[in-house]
């Protein structure tokens, strides 16, 4: 870990990470760092375990995951639910872990304990030389899928900066050990630019950004507010989109899947192309349930006001 202190750009001075607020932040990447030295096996059942104890201190996250759950999977009954909240928290625990084994770990480490399914769909869509939009998602294996991906294609990824200075740091510099650059979500100048050089760039969209930049469009069969602009990615730059699913199986390997390119897309308006795209990654989740992030809020912004949803489920 690099412990050095970092010149804020703006500033020209260096900040302070050493000072009190970011303590818990160094407590625990330290811990991390730690259980990283850990054989591979019991880091993923350490990673269980502290799911398993997040899902019992977070209320709010757990009733977040309660009510994602019970909207997008009203066929389950209410023990299959119970039982599907509580692996979500485990394998989230485990994804915590995931992380730290992404921006720590040797990277060729993982060639053995990784498969890929569809790289014709991939090669195909490159030859066209207009580059590809990796249609992602917010699967428990986030990080850790980007360096998977990068022992087959070198990629660039989109994504918002985090909150934390510390955290942002540490997560890029982690990142940027196996992908080529990191792109603000809203800098499109430079998404365009790589795809125009017919490189790959990892985009997901399944999070809520709000009213004023979504459509609200069906998500496992909830209103959501959905981005559009993966179809506005798409129509500016001519380019594929190609979706990309990665989880963890129950022998400790990952297997990532490349589905055939989403055809026609865009479509003609905003919501029936939002639509598609919630499709696309409805088939991604579906393979792995519990692998999905339902701690977060995916259905936030609702007509009658913010968390209607999560407020009165």
């Amino acid at each position: 870990m690099d412990y050095s202190l970092p010149i804020d750009m703006k500033t020209k001075a260096h900040t302070n990470y050493l000072a009190p607020r970011y303590w818990p932040t160094w407590l625990g990447l330290g811990a991390l760092s730690l259980i990283n030295l850990l054989p591979f096996s019991l880091q993923i059942k350490i990673g269980a375990a502290l799911g398993s104890i997040i899902k019992n201190l977070a209320s709010k996250r757990r009733h977040v995951a309660e009510v994602n759950i019970r909207l997008c999977f009203p066929q389950l009954t209410e023990s299959e639910r119970t039982q599907l909240v509580s692996d979500t928290f485990k394998n989230n625990g485990i994804g915590i872990i995931e992380t730290a084994m992404a921006w720590w770990s040797d990277r060729e480490s993982f060639r053995s304990k990784v498969s890929i399914e569809g790289k014709e769909y991939l090669d195909e869509a490159l030859s066209e030389g207009k580059g590809v939009i990796l249609l992602g998602a917010h699967y428990s294996t986030l990080d850790l899928g980007g360096l998977l991906f990068s022992l087959f294609y070198p990629l660039h990824t989109m994504y918002r900066p985090h909150n934390n200075p510390l955290m942002d740091k540490v997560i890029t510099k982690g990142r940027l050990r196996s992908i080529k650059s990191m792109i603000d979500r809203s800098d499109f100048r430079s998404v365009i630019r790589a795809l125009k050089r017919n490189e790959i760039v990892w985009y997901a969209p399944d999070q809520d950004f709000g009213p004023k930049h979504s459509v609200y469009a069906p998500f496992l069969g909830v209103s959501a507010a959905t981005t559009p602009a993966t179809a506005k990615l798409a129509k500016l730059s001519k380019s594929p989109v190609i979706l990309l699913s990665h989880h963890r199986t129950t022998d400790g390997t990952y297997i990532l899947r490349l589905h055939p390119r989403i055809e026609p897309f865009p479509l003609e308006g905003d919501v029936e192309s939002a639509t598609r795209i919630n499709q696309e990654i409805e088939k991604g989740i579906n393979y792995q349930p519990s692998q999905y992030m339902w701690v977060h809020r995916r259905f936030k912004t609702h007509p009658k006001g913010k968390n209607w949803l999560y407020d009165n489920n």
